[in-house]
């Protein structure tokens, strides 16, 4: 059984691999582009619009809503970026029940790259909204001797995100295995139907923490 999917290697040559990782993340990335470019080709204003551009709207109105009553900000100025990792993280957690899938959340590396976007996106915003000199200030408050512990409290939510949403996902397809090789017959539904609501879980409970920290350091005070 493999914990991570950077353990699966399908090419290597010397320092130079492709793991399922890579092969998978680029795969979800593709299904989602070709996917919005079929769903947005046709968008229209009538009032009888196709399932998929439904299923869109509900999605766009539903995320407003989350980033509107967790931010208490205008939700448009967040929903790009934090639209695009709950979309991303939802897709990848799942098409996990499709056979020979390898979530590419299930990796470290995947979810520390998501938290460093996250880490950048934390100052961007805050600078946008308040400006350099406004945004630096805050790091000095209460006190300048805090900042220390501020920068390490900065570093330390990264780290919590990587390892919160990695080590949900990957204790969950243990679980799992443990699970079919006890009942093959009986657990599959179980755990397909379990995956499919964990892996949204998962994707809410980032995105909602990406609100909190952004809206943080763009509250203007």
């Amino acid at each position: 059984m493999n914990i991570s999917p950077d353990e699966i290697i399908y090419w290597q040559m010397e320092f130079v691999s492709i793991n399922a990782t890579l092969v998978f993340t680029w795969l979800v990335m593709l299904l989602l582009g070709i996917g919005s470019w079929l769903v947005t080709r046709h968008l229209s204003i009538e009032l009888k619009l196709s399932r998929w551009q439904n299923l869109l709207e509900i999605l766009v109105i539903n995320l407003q809503e989350q980033i509107q009553e967790t931010s208490g900000q205008t939700p448009n100025r967040y929903l790009p970026f934090v639209g695009t990792l709950f979309i991303f993280i939802a897709t990848a957690n799942i098409l996990a029940i499709v056979p020979l899938y390898q979530t590419p959340t299930g990796s470290l590396s995947t979810t520390a790259a998501l938290s460093i976007l996250v880490f950048f996106a934390v100052p961007f915003f805050g600078i946008r909204q308040q400006g350099i000199a406004k945004y630096l200030y805050q790091y000095l408050e209460p006190s300048p001797i805090l900042l220390p512990f501020t920068v390490i409290s900065e570093l330390s939510r990264t780290l919590a995100l990587t390892v919160r949403l990695f080590g949900n996902v990957m204790s969950g397809g243990l679980i799992g295995a443990i699970l079919l090789s006890l009942a093959p017959l009986f657990f599959p539904i179980v755990m397909q139907a379990l995956g499919l609501l964990t892996g949204i879980i998962q994707a809410y409970v980032f995105s909602i923490l990406t609100v909190i920290y952004i809206s943080a350091a763009s509250h203007e005070s």
